[in-house]
């Protein structure tokens, strides 16, 4: 099955699932951004703040596509869940530094970074607690124009089905209508187990995410190839790829062949 048959099969089947019907763009990119969004988009990724190794990775999780694909634009107010290293802070903050707000939702000990570089970072971050399930509300309802999760859904699904759910709901609460809910995430093979493929693997596969957004009343707006591997065989632990190569020596070339993990790309959008 070639992936446009696989996608298209995993859209029909979630619709199906829960009862929802998707929108007419589903498998369209988002409305191209303009000259001005992508120059910035551009000059935030070539940025001298990035390390080596974060520049290196962009080829794997082509961050301008990812973020044009989501319809990003400097005046919106954005929430990433729980940035870890601060990958894409690190392209989001420059990117809104004049005219928006980035909100990051994870560990308060990551305000410790923010401060550390108010040139990048500026006035423009606010760092808010978030540790599903103890902590998952992100703010006053209607008040954010996108939300963003970087490969983190199977974590909270580790915890248990329940937790990602919540964190669904809670992205969706605080959207304003019209607003975006943009989800990046390593894929199992189509209609795995997730939990299994989720605590084994640390995959999900795309029917359940789209099937879990669909039931929390999101449409989905789009879904995309941007951030696919066909190398990625789908049934290998992600840390055993590139950049972590967590086995046995013995295999890091075979894994470096491979690449970074397949990875789908989500748009949910609230109506």
């Amino acid at each position: 099955m070639s992936q446009r048959q696989r996608k298209w099969l995993i859209m029909f089947c979630a619709s199906l699932l829960c009862g929802s019907v998707l929108l007419p763009a589903v498998a369209a990119a988002a409305d191209p951004a303009s000259s001005t969004t992508t120059a910035l988009l551009k000059k935030a990724v070539d940025g001298s703040w990035r390390t080596p190794a974060h520049k290196a990775r962009d080829r794997y999780r082509h961050p301008v596509a990812t973020l044009r694909f989501f319809g990003i634009k400097p005046d919106m107010t954005v929430i990433e869940l729980e940035p870890g290293g601060g990958w894409y802070t690190e392209i989001l903050a420059p990117f809104l530094y004049d005219h928006g707000h980035l909100i990051e939702a994870g560990s308060p000990k990551f305000e410790a970074r923010i401060k550390a570089d108010p040139a990048v970072f500026g006035h423009i971050v606010k760092v808010v607690p978030f540790s599903p399930p103890l902590r998952i509300a992100l703010g006053p309802a209607d008040s954010a124009d996108m939300v963003l999760t970087f490969r983190n859904t199977h974590d909270w699904l580790n915890h248990s089905p329940a937790t990602l759910a919540a964190v669904f709901k809670s992205a969706f609460e605080v959207l304003k209508p019209g607003g975006t809910f943009g989800v990046v995430e390593h894929r199992a093979k189509p209609f795995a187990n997730a939990v299994q493929s989720a605590k084994l693997l640390h995959r999900i596969p795309e029917d359940y995410l789209i099937a879990l957004g669909l039931k929390t009343g999101f449409r989905l707006q789009g879904v995309s190839e941007i951030n696919a591997n066909p190398k990625d065989p789908e049934n290998v632990n992600v840390h055993r790829l590139p950049p972590n190569l967590a086995g046995p020596d013995s295999e890091h070339a075979k894994m470096k062949a491979i690449g970074e993990s397949d990875r789908m790309t989500l748009r949910f959008v609230k109506p």
